[in-house]
């Protein structure tokens, strides 16, 4: 049986050492000057320009990023009173939502359409950033399967495809990687240089 080939971002699933993901995220703020909307799976980074802040001082604020630096994964939204059943953020909206944070966690991710090769586990790559579903609410974000290599700016790092029996090795596979370019505490990010 092929694989699905629907997207969905990344999906948080566990801790690098193997113990099971919580739950734990943070909350941020996504402002309204952001003319790009966002989906539940999507990777982001601190905006730090200062008219984009949160006015309540409470909350970093975050846009849509991912192919230098990956601050975390959008996980959830709060709920938009004026449309309880929208799944996304649209663009040009204030909004709240939860994401993940650091390079410890384990996420799952589509691939394209390009069947993995045996050097691919250990290797960093890169996301096509893909929109969104508006009916799911999932993010377009997929594996590059053109880019895995030695680049320490990847922000994907590759720890092989997800060991369940429906997970061809094939072209749409899901890969299990780790967050690479994660901004740490000097404001900088951290790197795996890929074997």
């Amino acid at each position: 049986m092929a694989n699905q080939t629907g997207p969905f971002g990344l999906r948080p699933v566990r801790h690098r050492d193997g113990t099971p993901w919580n739950g734990g995220t943070i909350k941020v703020y996504i402002s309204a000057s952001d003319a790009t909307a966002l989906f539940v799976g999507d990777p982001v980074v601190y905006e730090n320009t200062l008219a984009n802040k949160d006015a309540t001082l409470k909350y970093l604020t975050v846009e849509k990023g991912g192919n230098v630096v990956c601050a975390g994964v959008i996980v959830a939204f709060e709920p938009d009173p004026t449309n309880l059943e929208l799944k996304h953020r649209l663009a040009n909206t204030a909004r709240y939502a939860y994401i993940t944070v650091g390079g410890e966690l384990v996420y799952e991710i589509r691939g394209d359409t390009v069947a993995p090769t045996a050097v691919f586990p250990g290797q960093n790559a890169e996301m096509t950033l893909g929109a969104g579903s508006t009916t799911t609410g999932l993010s377009g974000a997929i594996l590059d399967t053109t880019t895995p290599g030695t680049t320490q700016t990847f922000p994907l790092h590759i720890l092989g495809i997800k060991d369940v029996e429906d997970n061809e090795l094939a072209g749409s596979c899901i890969y299990e990687v780790l967050l690479n370019t994660y901004p740490n505490a000097a404001g900088e990010f951290d790197g795996v240089t890929a074997t």
